[in-house]
């Protein structure tokens, strides 16, 4: 397995944790916990393949990623209510920026290779990071977290994206490139809830 598929891999685990908590959080059966942790782990992605024209979709291409969600939903029910006990509010913070990080760079690098300019391949970037909290929060019925929180979210991302980016064009190799970026993004975006930083 590539590595940008194993980042792939691990922003939609982490994605879908995202989806299972919030839709536990809303009392919901395991349809509705499978419904909100589907379109959580691959909102971003479907988004960026149809911008990018790519047919399939990615998680069409891999059914073993809508397989292992489905799999991981009908254990979600009493796995989540267990982590709520014993998680805090930090680790799922943690989560959620490291989804972001990985997500956005999954995606930015999607972009490059689907011959994309890269400011083009930026917005992708951000596309894949974001979107797919934002159906979630529409799905359970709130406003989007990224328009609301009044943190650096979307510019995180963003920020991480140009990172990787620049790396890409100054020739550092591309492992390195993916996952430094990646922490960038996840790092970026803790330090700024970590201190309360406001757009507002």
């Amino acid at each position: 397995m590539s590595l940008i598929k194993i980042i792939e891999v691990l922003a939609i685990l982490i994605g879908a944790f995202s989806g299972f908590a919030e839709a536990r959080s809303k009392k919901m059966d395991v349809v509705g916990v499978f419904t909100v942790a589907f379109i959580t782990a691959f909102g971003g992605g479907t988004l960026r393949d149809i911008l990018l024209d790519k047919r399939p979709l990615f998680w069409v291409t891999h059914q073993e990623y809508a397989i292992l969600i489905f799999v991981l939903s009908l254990i979600a029910v009493p796995a989540v209510r267990m982590a709520r006990k014993i998680v805090s509010e930090r680790v799922i913070v943690f989560a959620d920026a490291l989804g972001l990080g990985l997500f956005s760079i999954a995606g930015v690098s999607e972009a490059l290779a689907a011959g994309m300019p890269i400011f083009i391949a930026s917005m992708m970037g951000v596309i894949t990071g974001v979107f797919g909290g934002i159906l979630r929060d529409i799905v359970c019925n709130e406003i989007p977290m990224v328009l609301r929180d009044g943190r650096p979210y979307a510019i995180c991302s963003f920020a991480g994206c140009w990172m990787y980016l620049l790396m890409q064009k100054s020739g550092v190799p591309p492992d390195f490139s993916l996952w430094s970026s990646a922490l960038a993004i996840c790092g970026l975006r803790l330090v700024t809830w970590a201190k309360g930083v406001r757009l507002e």
